[in-house]
């Protein structure tokens, strides 16, 4: 079972809508092993909270989330390449340094941070084709 990290932008975008990242969602808590660092974690509330608004019934869905996988304390650890958004750069420190398998996210700075990144990083589209037996 591999260690997968989901960002933020996919955590919101499972919660706030149907569609893909809600069924890459599912599929890492049934197949894999889901990882959330505290500070993904923390964005995810305060989106969900205060910029989306979302029921109390999908912010108990994130909860419930929360207590199936492994949230990963923040180590502070220092970023093994150059991100353009330094929030974005601290949670592939994170990723790195827990020892994640795979980062999934939407976000084109972390998409195209590297030629060879520290971590394998790929968009929801790309871990659904590689999931499903096909080449991202």
């Amino acid at each position: 079972m591999s260690r997968i990290c989901l960002d933020s932008n996919v955590l919101v975008a499972a919660f706030a809508a149907r569609g893909l990242c809600a069924d890459l969602l599912r599929l890492v808590l049934t197949e894999q092993h889901l990882v959330v660092p505290e500070i993904v974690a923390d964005e995810v509330r305060r989106v969900l909270r205060d910029k989306l608004r979302v029921s109390r019934e999908a912010m108990g869905g994130f909860e419930s989330v929360l207590e199936r996988c492994e949230v990963g304390a923040t180590t502070g650890a220092p970023a093994p390449i150059h991100v353009r958004d330094p929030d974005d750069e601290r949670i592939l420190a994170e990723a790195v340094a827990m020892h994640y398998d795979l980062l999934v996210t939407g976000d084109d700075d972390l998409l195209c941070a590297a030629e060879e990144p520290p971590i394998p990083i790929l968009s929801p589209r790309g871990f659904m084709i590689l999931a499903r037996g096909g080449s991202p």
